[in-house]
């Protein structure tokens, strides 16, 4: 059902990465806002972020996941953006002051996918070949089950990423299943890895839209395309990173789904190597999420992720 816009804010600017994935996650939220609001013209500001541009240099090295954030909040703090959209696994579990996440939508596959030209599945890959993965929290839980495999940093874009495998420097790669099915590419999925294989980096396959504070009208357009329970799964998977520190130098997974009218959620932090991983999992009230990912985070400090994440953060001899 279509809204008529209430003011003269009838024009918006959405601020996104260039990358042909980030493209279409903005023109998906510009033709749904489109559709459902007469009158609202939307237009993309397409963006380049330092992590877009440092295609080698591992991510908990460089910065972090804020860094595919940084510069579409500067747009909407210069006013030359209104909203921007991420996907959520990439937004810190803190915001800057001043901005909110207005909506999060309706989520695409959460799993991860195994993706060659060779093997069928993990089990399948021989002892010493070559996996290809962004993620400590993949390589980790990877690494905890088929321990033969010799497990490579890969970064860069989708594209980039296939182009690597099609060259031959990996005998197979993980990338998260949502990307590849938006982008067209689910036919290069070999498999996907159930939920107790590879549990999910926190907002994994949701999309985030973000503006400032105290802007309501734009604030009400973007909540318009909110997901309540999206959003709530979310919001839990993310209270356990926020609860324990957790970061992309953190190899922690975060998963809830809606069972029953409830939340089920369940969370894991790892060594990057996949020799100690502490598990938990809990569930609460839908109206809850955060106090639910506290919780399941409190069982994991219980069950050893005190002792990981020292470890993690020890400085490198």
């Amino acid at each position: 059902m279509q809204s008529t816009l209430s003011s003269t804010a009838r024009h918006i600017v959405i601020a996104t990465r260039r990358s042909r994935l980030a493209l279409w996650q903005a023109e998906h939220i510009k033709q749904r806002l489109e559709a459902l609001h007469s009158g609202l013209s939307v237009e993309l500001l397409a963006m380049s972020t330092r992590g877009d541009e440092m295609l080698e240099a591992r991510l908990d090295k460089a910065g972090g996941k804020g860094l595919f954030v940084k510069e579409l909040e500067v747009a909407l703090a210069e006013e030359r953006a209104d909203l921007a959209v991420h996907s959520m696994k990439d937004v810190p579990v803190e915001l800057p002051e001043g901005f909110v996440l207005a909506a999060i939508t309706e989520r695409e596959d959460p799993r991860d996918a195994f993706v060659s030209n060779r093997y069928d599945s993990l089990g399948e890959l021989p002892a010493g070949a070559i996996l290809g993965t962004s993620s400590l929290r993949r390589a980790a839980q990877i690494a905890e089950r088929h321990p033969s495999l010799e497990i490579r940093t890969l970064r860069g874009n989708v594209e980039t990423r296939l182009a690597k495998l099609d060259r031959g420097e990996y005998d197979a790669i993980v990338l998260a299943a949502a990307g590849l099915k938006r982008l067209g590419l689910g036919a290069r999925i070999r498999g996907c890895l159930e939920i107790d294989q590879s549990l999910p980096s926190a907002g994994q396959g949701a999309l985030g839209i973000e503006c400032r504070a105290g802007r309501t009208e734009i604030m009400a357009l973007a909540t318009s395309l909110a997901d309540p329970s999206s959003a709530a799964c979310v919001r839990a998977e993310r209270a356990v990173n926020r609860a324990l520190g957790g970061n992309c130098a953190v190899p922690l997974g975060a998963y809830a789904h809606i069972e029953g009218g409830r939340i089920r959620l369940a969370a894991l932090v790892a060594s990057v190597d996949g020799r100690r991983i502490a598990r938990a999992s809990d569930e609460g009230e839908f109206i809850e999420p955060e106090a639910l990912g506290e919780r399941v985070a409190e069982l994991l400090r219980q069950r050893g992720a005190v002792e990981i994440l020292a470890n993690l953060a020890a400085p490198e001899s």
